[in-house]
């Protein structure tokens, strides 16, 4: 409940039960056998987004998607672009004019990824949280192309409902050696529904 911060520690298996165990002091530790999976805690997270952008000028920068047909990740649930309309999330999200953010719509219809009430699933927004991220970073600065997120922190206000026109920004903290600092947020018109920090990893 409230803020918290996920840590990969190896990459999470497919087709796998994984063991998820709820510490004392507020950590959760996923295991797939022995092996740590990832680490999650509380935290506060004061991250200030940017203003928000319109539908129809993420619709715009969408269109500006820096990765259409050659992407590290084509299957990725969340910005594949190898994905067809109705298999994932489909969040590609393109430079704003005038703006150093990134932004793409985010419209959840599908009904599996909402619960019962219409509110789409707290992972799913975590999802739309990841990718945009990146691409905040991607599309102003020229960066290599072998990474993968490391940690994402994440404040979830309000989860949108099933059909609301929402939009997903990205932009760019900064940078220590391998480790790449960018930040997401989702709004819903004028209203923030979740904001992330994020820390990209260069490969190796």
């Amino acid at each position: 409940d409230g803020p918290a911060e996920v840590t990969l520690r190896s990459p999470p298996p497919l087709d796998e039960e994984l063991r998820v165990d709820r510490e004392s002091d507020g950590r959760v530790i996923v295991r797939a056998g022995d092996r740590l999976v990832a680490e999650a805690r509380p935290v506060d997270l004061p991250l200030e987004a940017p203003a928000p952008v319109g539908f129809a000028d993420a619709q715009a920068a969408s269109r500006a998607y820096p990765s259409p047909t050659e992407h590290y990740y084509p299957d990725c649930f969340v910005c594949g672009p190898a994905r067809p309309p109705g298999d994932g999330l489909r969040v590609f999200a393109g430079a704003m004019a005038g703006r150093e953010v990134a932004a793409a719509p985010f419209v959840v219809d599908d009904a599996s990824l909402c619960d019962d009430a219409g509110a789409v699933r707290s992972e799913i927004v975590w999802a739309a949280l990841d990718c945009p991220s990146w691409f905040g970073v991607a599309c102003f600065h020229t960066v290599p192309t072998n990474v993968l997120i490391g940690r994402l922190a994440g404040r979830v206000e309000r989860r949108p409902r099933a059909g609301e026109r929402c939009v997903c920004v990205g932009w760019f903290i900064g940078r220590e050696g391998r480790k790449i600092h960018a930040g997401s947020a989702i709004y819903a018109g004028d209203e923030l529904c979740a904001v992330g920090r994020a820390v990209w990893l260069v490969l190796r």
